[in-house]
């Protein structure tokens, strides 16, 4: 696993010191996430506002760079280290960011549901190395790796092999990881483990699926997300691959029966709420996203 900021292998590096974006930047919202305080949107990509003034920026950026899954946020001097690493990053006690996204997954964010008998959940993948599986298998074995859709499925296979774990996917998007070993099929809510149910949620794609956990953990893949610019819970309209017209009537029929604190999306950012203003907002989401309607795929639009 390399982990090497080398100065001469990125487009778009800089002279001088300091941290910085390079050219390769995607504008998937991660680093803006992790580094809030240093990493902003401006002109459709991240930049660096301001240089670190303390320890805790510094932890933000490291964070920021060993996340981004095209290796853009950079210093001329320094190098990712496996010391410095912060990944897995506890977000409670139960739930974990796995870091280390991955181009094959658009920079999805995927994570890790501690289970009470001392077992651990894959939701979704990072990108895949051997050294990061031994990493995420020692806060205990790995069961499950549960897909959302289609879009995160590309190390399934590879990591459920490593972790001698079970490989969950829906009907929907079946040829997106056609060796899975257990094949959600219709709508209905089908149970993964004690606490842990999948509700299938058509609309960002055929078989796009959330994963809730002990009535305080959904894990909603590319279906809806937390959003800063308008500081509530959205959907992303303008990537809608399938049909905004099904994800408005899945969030319907299921969003009645979820209850959670926490929105752990693939992409957009985190939440955690108390449960009744949750569903307060998840309510009003439905509402809005059954305004809708199709609207040509544009990354441009989507509101971080």
């Amino acid at each position: 696993m390399s982990n090497d900021l080398s100065p001469e292998a990125a487009p778009g590096e800089r002279t001088g010191e300091g941290w910085f974006v390079d050219a390769r930047c995607t504008n998937c919202d991660v680093a803006r996430q992790l580094a809030p305080d240093v990493i902003r949107e401006q002109d459709g990509r991240a930049e660096v506002i301001r240089q670190p003034q303390n320890e805790s920026e510094q932890r933000q950026l490291y964070a920021a760079a060993f996340a981004c899954h095209t290796r853009s946020i950079r210093h001329p001097a320094h190098h990712l280290t496996p010391d410095l690493d912060p990944f897995p990053l506890a977000l409670d006690d139960t739930v974990q960011l796995c870091g280390h996204n991955s181009r094959h997954t658009a920079g999805a964010n995927a994570y890790l549901l501690r289970r009470p008998d001392g077992s651990t959940m894959m939701i979704d993948t990072p990108r895949w190395s051997d050294e990061l599986a031994t990493r995420y298998e020692a806060l205990g074995p790995v069961t499950d790796v549960l897909l959302t859709h289609r879009d995160h499925a590309a190390h399934g296979r590879r990591y459920a092999d490593r972790f001698r774990a079970r490989l969950w996917i829906h009907e929907g998007d079946l040829d997106a990881a056609p060796d899975a070993d257990h094949v959600i099929g219709g709508t209905d809510p089908v149970e993964i483990g004690a606490g842990v149910t999948a509700y299938p949620l058509p609309g960002h794609t055929r078989g796009s699926v959330l994963y809730l956990a002990d009535g305080r953990y959904c894990f909603s893949g590319d279906s809806f997300y937390w959003s800063r610019t308008t500081a509530d819970l959205e959907v992303a309209a303008s990537v809608t691959w399938y049909s905004i017209t099904e994800l408005a009537a899945s969030l319907a029929r299921t969003a009645p029966r979820l209850r959670f604190e926490w929105v752990l999306p693939g992409h957009g950012d985190r939440k955690r709420l108390p449960a009744e203003e949750m569903a307060r907002r998840l309510e009003q989401l439905t509402a809005r996203t059954r305004t809708l309607q199709p609207q040509p795929i544009d990354f441009t639009a989507v509101r971080w």
